[in-house]
C-alpha cells in the first residue's frame, strides 16, 4: 500500500531524479522562466521554493547548503545576488507555474514555471480590483452620492417657483 506516499518519482531512479531536478533549477535560477512538463514543475517547485528562501539568509553556512544541491558557482551567484535582492520581502511563492496544454507528440501536459518577481509582463500589469459577490456593499457607496445629487437638483428646482411667486 501507498499510505502517506505523496512524492513524485517522475518515473526515474532516484540518483536521475535529484540530477534532473539540480539541472532544471540551475536554469530557472539563471533563465528565470523554463517550459516542462506539469509533473516537473511542481516537483521542481518542491525543490527550488526551500533554497530560495534560504539565499535571503546570506550566510557561509547557506551557501554551503545551496551549493551542496545545486553544485553549480554561477548559479549560486545569480541567486545569493540578484534573486534574493527581488524576494528579500516576500515570505514565500516565488515560483509560478502558468499551464501551456498538451504536447503533440506524446499529448504530456506542458507548462512554464517562472520565478515570480522577475516577471516584467506580470509587473506591468494593473492590479484588478477585487471582486465580492455580495452587491449591497459595494453598491451602497455609489448609489449615495447619486441621491444627494439629485436632492441638491431638486432644491433649486423647489426655491424656483417661490421666487417667482414672491416676485409677483
Amino acid at each position: 500500500m501507498r499510505h502517506n506516499k505523496k512524492f513524485n518519482h517522475l518515473s526515474r531512479t532516484a540518483d536521475h531524479r535529484h540530477a534532473m531536478l539540480a539541472n532544471m533549477a540551475i536554469s530557472l535560477i539563471m533563465h528565470k522562466r523554463i517550459t516542462t512538463t506539469l509533473a516537473k514543475a511542481k516537483a521542481l517547485k518542491k525543490y527550488v521554493e526551500p533554497l530560495i528562501t534560504r539565499c535571503k539568509d546570506d550566510s557561509t553556512n547557506s551557501r554551503r547548503v545551496v551549493f551542496s544541491y545545486l553544485q553549480n558557482k554561477e548559479a549560486l551567484k545569480e541567486l545569493f545576488g540578484a534573486v534574493a535582492q527581488k524576494v528579500g520581502d516576500r515570505p514565500g511563492g516565488y515560483t509560478r507555474i502558468i499551464k501551456l496544454g498538451t504536447r503533440q507528440g506524446d499529448a504530456a501536459q506542458v507548462c512554464f514555471i517562472e520565478l515570480v518577481d522577475f516577471d516584467e509582463n506580470m509587473l506591468k500589469a494593473p492590479k484588478a480590483e477585487k471582486k465580492t459577490r455580495r452587491s449591497r456593499k459595494s453598491s451602497a457607496p455609489k448609489t449615495a452620492p447619486a441621491a444627494e445629487e439629485a436632492k441638491a437638483e431638486e432644491a433649486p428646482a423647489a426655491e424656483a417657483p417661490a421666487e417667482e411667486a414672491k416676485a409677483e
